[in-house]
């Protein structure tokens, strides 16, 4: 399949969502150069070394939902690098030594969660009950309905008798991980998409993946070599300045023609990169605003726990991974900890932060008062995804803009689905699927 001139496709932006887009143009034989300004693909996925170590800047975990983002590692040859939950099981723990389990039974959905809800022991036996009502009024809700971009999720909960322990055990312990904001500033239709999905759909699709190997191997060096096997290029440390009519874009000065041109860069950056005529309404997407995520990293000189993972409520601790594997750390013991909405540390000094968070892992974790800390630092995603709050999904952007052959991709995109990585790579397949109509388009004519 050629385009004008047969010059390539241009990708800008080299995250997930410009990754997916190479590789679904070059399985279907257009050529596809892929431009991103930093030295690394992966965009905010990504690795970098300390201390003899293979760090990800955070924990990112997908689930067994998440069908596109799955077929990318079997494309790019990452599918082994991952572990998958055989079944959906977390374990919540509490600083007070309390703790329960959120699991998933051999049951159909969606009753495979009705047990672990009945039997939730951070949970007093009538709200249980309640969470299982609210649990029903939520999986009749239509996440495609513009109304419930509307409503903010906390209000949702509070008028379907969702307070009080129900809403902190279960649904802010859910709801802050999966869309990066709190409930009371959550859109009810991403909310409810999520919940449907993951938690009330198919039996199975909740269970938990991880990455087994540093992230920017997965997102940076497979992917790099998969779009080279297909035929695509790939430059890094290459800055798109402007597009232009043509299509052309400009790289670090230099004006490059293209048949059609995929932007998948975050939104900020798409809103000063496309042009007013491809898209009048930029200034509105462009508003759709960010919310942060701080990761703290914690590497002991034993282990402090045998848990893969574990998810805690009552405590700044949120998610807690065991990355000793992943990272190549032979002995001892390296945790991160997933904090999601963390407006409250984003701008906060790593040694206030460490004194919060070691005692509160020490809370959680009596083995790590015994261990020596070798090493804590703090990294921070100022703009880990847009602002998922009321209203935002109406200004979610399609991937067509006004120009032939200039797209949009990105999970800010108007995907169907929160800003996640599923989310992205949805984006990128729907972006060559685009190009893909529109080169076939011009090839008629």
């Amino acid at each position: 399949m050629s385009g004008p001139g047969d010059a390539p496709v241009a990708i800008v932006g080299g995250g997930l969502a410009g990754i997916a887009a190479a590789v679904a143009l070059g399985e279907a034989g257009c050529a596809a150069t892929l431009y991103e300004a930093r030295p690394r693909l992966g965009g905010a996925t990504h690795s970098f070394e300390r201390g003899g170590l293979t760090v990800d800047n955070g924990q990112h975990v997908f689930l067994r939902c998440c069908t596109a983002y799955r077929g990318l590692l079997d494309r790019i040859g990452g599918a082994s690098r991952v572990r998958v939950q055989d079944r959906f099981d977390v374990r919540v723990l509490t600083p007070a030594g309390r703790s329960g389990r959120l699991y998933r039974t051999g049951l159909p959905g969606p009753f495979h969660l009705l047990p672990a809800l009945a039997t939730y022991s951070l949970l007093p036996p009538a709200d249980r009950v309640r969470a299982v009502r609210g649990s029903l009024a939520l999986a009749a809700l239509d996440p495609a309905n513009p109304a419930l971009d509307q409503v903010d999720l906390g209000s949702w909960l509070a008028a379907h008798g969702q307070s009080g322990p129900a809403r902190r055990a279960l649904w802010e312990l859910l709801a802050v991980a999966a869309l990066n904001i709190g409930v009371d500033d959550a859109a009810l239709g991403p909310a409810a998409k999520v919940f449907q999905t993951a938690l009330l759909g198919r039996a199975d699709a909740a269970d938990i993946g991880v990455p087994d190997a540093p992230l920017g191997e997965l997102h940076g060096t497979l992917a790099q070599a998969a779009i080279r096997r297909r035929g695509g290029g790939v430059h890094l440390s290459a800055k798109v300045t402007a597009i232009e009519p043509g299509p052309k874009i400009v790289v670090n000065g230099a004006r490059i023609p293209a048949s059609a041109v995929v932007v998948a860069t975050p939104h900020q950056q798409a809103a000063r990169l496309i042009p007013h005529q491809a898209s009048p309404d930029r200034d509105r997407w462009d508003g759709l605003d960010a919310s942060p995520i701080v990761n703290v990293h914690a590497v002991y000189d034993r282990p402090v726990t045998d848990l893969p993972f574990v998810a805690v409520v009552d405590s700044p601790v949120q998610w807690v991974f065991d990355k000793s594997r992943a990272c190549g750390l032979r002995d001892g013991q390296y945790l991160a900890v997933s904090v999601s909405a963390a407006e409250r540390w984003i701008d906060m000094p790593a040694a206030k932060i460490r004194a919060e968070f070691v005692p509160a892992l020490r809370r959680l974790f009596p083995l790590a008062g015994l261990a020596g800390l070798v090493d804590f630092f703090v990294t921070r995603e100022r703009r880990a995804t847009f602002r998922q709050s009321p209203g935002s999904g109406a200004l979610r952007p399609p991937a067509e803009t006004r120009w032939p052959g200039l797209y949009l991709a990105g999970a800010w995109t108007d995907t169907g689905w929160p800003d996640t990585m599923e989310g992205a790579v949805r984006s990128g397949l729907n972006a060559a699927r685009l190009v893909r109509r529109h080169l076939r388009r011009g090839a008629v004519s």
